[in-house]
């Protein structure tokens, strides 16, 4: 070959060989990206967890759309990142990116809505459920929490939880806020994370757990969401679909009974048809969770008196061989449901209920030591053990504990006779420090508890002090019969405080006590005499004589009043020698009748 054509032939190869090494590294990221692509695509087609698209394989979700290669899936068929889930639109051949928008369709009874773009999001995973253990564990965290902010706080970090863990967050909530009829802060329900829960249960109703959906429903009626809103519209229909099918358990037959009964009140359809399938089953083979549900619907249902007795009659038998084995949330539950239901044939269930009490004293919260004392009055039962308990425990939590429970602890030893030293006194040192927080109520409530057993603690004067504080300061919130328990509780103990005379012979208090109606409670002779009392100081007479001699006649006939058999005024002051001389010869006419007394209170 001539030189020229050998040189010639060099010199293209090293253009061509020059062209090959610009392009190789295109060429090599080109290869790389297009079995970068395959790799992802088999990754997602075998691992995702929703359906997903990928480029050439399109594959439709629920709504028959074409998803995105990047779209991650939950169970409401959209992606958790915050602008909802990107969707492929082929249009003329052409691929083109749009973002799906949900508008906002939960509206509670506060205007509750979900806009798009609130945080935090939620993921109620179907496929891979907490353990038993995880979920009682978020549940014991739950229950640490001491406002909605704390349960707030613990829900955010959370996009993947079950939906029984998201029941039991909206319901933590409603013990935290509920106050009577109404919540404390209806705000609390414009807060992110309860609107984010609540869409999310509304997206996944028809994929709820039976168990998830009523504790769902039960937790929207104790928030007080509006009963048309898009959640309660779905959850109650879902529930109704449910039902229909007849798969559900006591325990949510139940939840879904006390649901409508707070929705549609006792006459709901589908509450009388919770009640036929409950009937139907045997109520010897519950367990102890489903024998307290019932008896927390039939509770509700207050106004079927004798409907229902045959099956009260098996869960009395079917309580009674459980009952060693409950725990006190279900101690006090019941014997709540057998004095609301006023089963007085029930007694055997309500001394095992009593013994089991016992055990649990020590751990039953101030709401729940409440309603047993309320059942053991209302029964009228108690037994030394049970007495032993409580002077082992109030002692220790007299200066703590709820002022109601505070009080019907004074109230229950009163109310059955029980004279117990340990316990009146730590009640009445914790009354001088605490007295403020009581309410009138609960004041007269635990000094009728002194006087009907006529014990004078140690600290008497402090707390007879304490109780004229009160009264100078809030004697216009007293109602008159309290007013009238209170003072007759008093001079049970020998505490007459006359300055306080001229206030309950006022026109007005006198007005209002014989406008009152008698109470039981009160001694059968002491309101006759009050009557006739205020007809002498309040009428016409007093008013014609002044306001002075109407005060001087109002002492007289106190004097004459305690002389009598009947005082209502408690205080020993007295303002000269010759009223406390007075006072002091009535005093001890008066204390021969105190024995008396005391058998008719």
């Amino acid at each position: 070959m001539p030189l020229s054509c050998k040189l010639q032939t060099r010199a293209s190869f090293q253009s061509v060989y020059a062209s090959f090494i610009v392009i190789q590294p295109v060429v090599r990221s080109a290869c790389t990206g297009i079995m970068a692509l395959k790799l992802v695509g088999l990754w997602i087609q075998r691992y995702s967890v929703g359906p997903v698209c990928h480029a050439g394989l399109p594959s439709t979700g629920r709504a028959g759309r074409s998803l995105c290669v990047a779209c991650l899936c939950t169970s409401a068929g959209r992606c958790i990142r915050r602008r909802g889930c990107r969707r492929l639109q082929p249009e003329s051949g052409t691929r083109s990116f749009a973002t799906t928008v949900r508008e906002p369709s939960f509206v509670a009874g506060s205007s509750v809505g979900l806009h798009r773009d609130s945080v935090p999001r939620f993921c109620l995973t179907q496929l891979h459920r907490p353990t038993s253990v995880e979920e009682q564990a978020f549940r014991q965290r739950l229950g640490m929490c001491s406002s909605s902010l704390q349960v707030f706080k613990l829900l955010r970090p959370m996009e993947i939880m079950s939906d029984t863990m998201a029941a039991a967050a909206l319901h933590r909530v409603a013990d935290l806020e509920q106050d009577g009829g109404s919540l404390k802060d209806p705000a609390v329900l414009e807060k992110d994370t309860i609107r984010a829960l609540c869409f999310q249960l509304e997206q996944d109703s028809g994929r709820l757990t039976d168990a998830g959906l009523v504790s769902a429903l039960l937790a929207c009626t104790r928030l007080y969401l509006d009963p048309w809103s898009g959640l309660m519209v779905r959850l109650v229909s879902e529930s109704q679909t449910r039902l229909d099918g007849g798969k559900m358990s006591v325990e949510e037959l139940c939840a879904l009974g006390r649901a409508m009964l707070a929705v549609e009140g006792p006459g709901s359809a589908t509450l009388v048809q919770v009640m036929e399938q409950i009937q139907r089953q045997e109520p010897a083979q519950w367990s102890l969770a489903d024998l307290a549900a019932v008896y927390r619907l039939l509770q509700g249902i207050v106004g079927e008196d004798g409907k229902h007795r045959d099956l009260l009659n098996a869960m009395h038998t079917h309580a009674v061989t459980v009952a060693s084995r409950m725990d006190p949330a279900a101690v006090s539950g019941l014997l709540s449901a057998l004095v609301t239901l006023n089963q007085t044939q029930a007694v055997p269930l309500v001394i095992s209920l009593c013994k089991r009490a016992v055990r649990h004293i020590p751990h039953f919260t101030d709401e729940e030591l409440t309603h047993v004392l309320g059942a053991l009055m209302h029964f009228g039962h108690s037994d030394h053990y049970f007495v032993e308990a409580m002077e082992r425990h109030v002692p220790t939590v007299a200066f703590t504990s709820h002022p109601e429970a505070v009080t019907k602890v004074m109230q229950f030893f009163g109310r059955r006779n029980i004279l117990s030293p340990t316990v009146f006194d730590a009640v009445a040192e914790s009354f001088v420090y605490r007295a403020n927080d009581y309410s009138t109520s609960q004041v007269a409530r635990q000094i009728m508890a002194f006087g009907k057993l006529g014990y004078l603690p140690p600290n008497a004067g402090q707390v007879f002090g304490k109780v004229e504080t009160i009264l100078h300061t809030r004697f216009s919130h007293f109602q008159p019969r309290t007013l009238l328990n209170l003072l007759h509780a008093c001079i049970l103990v020998e505490r007459f405080p006359i300055n306080f005379v001229s206030k309950v012979f006022s026109s007005y208090f006198l007005q209002q006590l014989q406008g009152s109606q008698a109470p039981s409670e009160i001694p059968r002779q002491v309101f006759p005499r009050v009557q006739s009392l205020a007809g002498d100081a309040g009428g016409s007479t007093a008013v014609q004589l002044g306001e002075k001699r109407a005060r001087g006649f109002a002492r007289r006939s106190f004097i004459l009043w305690i002389q009598s058999s009947d005082a209502v005024l408690l205080h020993t002051r007295c303002g000269d020698k010759t009223r406390r001389g007075g006072i002091r010869a009535a005093c001890q006419s008066r204390r021969q009748c105190i024995q008396k007394d005391r058998s008719l209170y």
